[in-house]
């Protein structure tokens, strides 16, 4: 992949975002940025990135790209290089749920009212979270790669997040309930797989029969049921 494409995961991201400033945390190389001013879909970025190597690369390639006036790297942990009510909108792309989790639990007053989230596991950590802190899911996909990557796009917003309203709970946080909602494909193939992995492992007071009866209450939903 070089700097001037996305591959489908990030191709994803990108497509849930538009702001006036976005902050990328664990920037990488700072690719998203790039493409986000590129695009014209941000009029300004913060990339933040922690480690050495990749925050030198990020800094190499906004220059190399011209955008040093409409993009600023800055070195540091999580939300902790911003300032509150700096950015409008961030994304964290490429980390478990756990570790993106604990970044946006970290972030204090930083936090933006719009955030992107691509986790590279189950996003229900996240989903959870959302409910809890009043964000409400706006979009969802998964995008393909080395597996199927979730990405959720989250606004503040205040009351119950409608998107779960008459869904089974266990289900929607699992397989996501826009995906529930619109039958997607990929979700599909998703729970029949799970079908297939956890039946012959369902046995009364296991954990893998509440995960196998959240994934018979996804099919259902999916099949049409009510």
């Amino acid at each position: 992949m070089t700097l001037d494409t996305l591959d489908a995961r990030l191709g994803a991201v990108l497509s849930f975002i538009r702001a006036e400033v976005h902050a990328d945390i664990g920037a990488d190389h700072a690719r998203l940025p790039v493409a986000l001013i590129r695009s014209g879909r941000a009029r300004r970025c913060v990339a933040v990135e922690l480690n050495p190597g990749p925050l030198a690369q990020a800094r190499r390639n906004v220059a190399g790209a011209g955008l040093g006036a409409q993009i600023e790297v800055r070195e540091g942990d999580g939300f902790a290089p911003l300032r509150p009510g700096e950015v409008d909108s961030a994304s964290l792309c490429g980390m478990g749920a756990a570790t993106i989790r604990g970044v946006l639990e970290r972030a204090g007053a930083a936090l933006p009212p719009r955030l992107v989230l691509q986790p590279n596991d189950s996003p229900e950590p996240l989903r959870r979270w959302a409910q809890a802190r009043g964000y409400h899911l706006r979009a969802e996909t998964l995008a393909a790669g080395h597996w199927l990557y979730p990405v959720l796009a989250l606004e503040r917003a205040e009351g119950t997040d409608p998107a779960y309203a008459a869904l089974p709970r266990a289900a929607a946080l699992r397989y996501g309930p826009l995906l529930l909602r619109a039958g997607d494909a990929e979700l599909r193939e998703q729970v029949k797989a799970d079908l297939r992995r956890l039946t012959p492992h369902a046995a009364p007071g296991r954990p893998a029969e509440r995960e196998l009866a959240t994934a018979q209450e996804a099919w259902t939903r999916l099949e049409g049921g009510a």
